[in-house]
């Protein structure tokens, strides 16, 4: 990545240069990085909001409530892990953080999550089904509430930011769908290891 960053800089300047437009490209870099500043601070703002509520929702129990409420899903798509319920109940909580668009809160609930289905996977050195179908979930980032775009276009002084509600309902339900599908279907063409093959 970071070969990636140095190349589209390196090429910035070599073509800035060649068309005499080098200190556009100058001051484009000085520009975007006080955008950059500005924005980082307005998504401060609404991030600390939401965690905040996720916090009161932890709190008061509401979150656990959206957990037990998820739960019979979550058994029916990680079938592996249907008895762990350290494990369904951080998925649960972990759909419902990318749901509400608050990806930094759910990160720590998916590593917990990821951590207990290792725990009963048969085969160590490879992800197993479960493992692999929360990936591709958080992949697909279903989100009711997208509250880091939102506070983008807030920052920037978009006019109404929460008409991106709807699209990003509809783009992110039908990733996510996909990305259920896929998973189920690649499933039956790469089956588990046996016990006696892992050994």
């Amino acid at each position: 990545m970071n070969f990636i960053w140095a190349f589209l800089i390196l090429i910035s300047f070599v073509f800035g240069a060649l068309n005499g437009k080098l200190d556009d490209v100058v001051n484009s870099i000085l520009s975007g990085a006080e955008s950059s500043i500005t924005i980082a601070i307005n998504i401060c703002g609404v991030m600390v909001f939401w965690l905040g509520i996720m916090k009161i929702a932890e709190k008061s129990g509401i979150a656990e409530k959206i957990s037990k409420v998820l739960r019979p899903f979550a058994k029916v798509l990680f079938k592996d892990a249907s008895n762990n319920e350290n494990a369904i109940s951080n998925i649960a909580m972990n759909f419902s953080a990318n749901a509400l668009g608050l990806s930094n809160a759910a990160t720590p609930m998916g590593i917990k999550a990821m951590e207990e289905l290792q725990k009963i996977n048969k085969d160590k050195s490879s992800a197993s089904d479960s493992m692999c179908m929360l990936l591709a979930m958080n992949t697909a980032g279903f989100q009711l509430i997208p509250a880091t775009v939102i506070a983008v276009l807030a920052s920037v002084g978009f006019n109404n930011p929460t008409q991106i509600i709807v699209p990003t309902l509809l783009v992110t339900s039908f990733a996510f769908v996909t990305a259920i599908i896929t998973a189920k279907i690649m499933q039956k063409f790469f089956p588990p290891q046996s016990e006696t093959e892992v050994q």
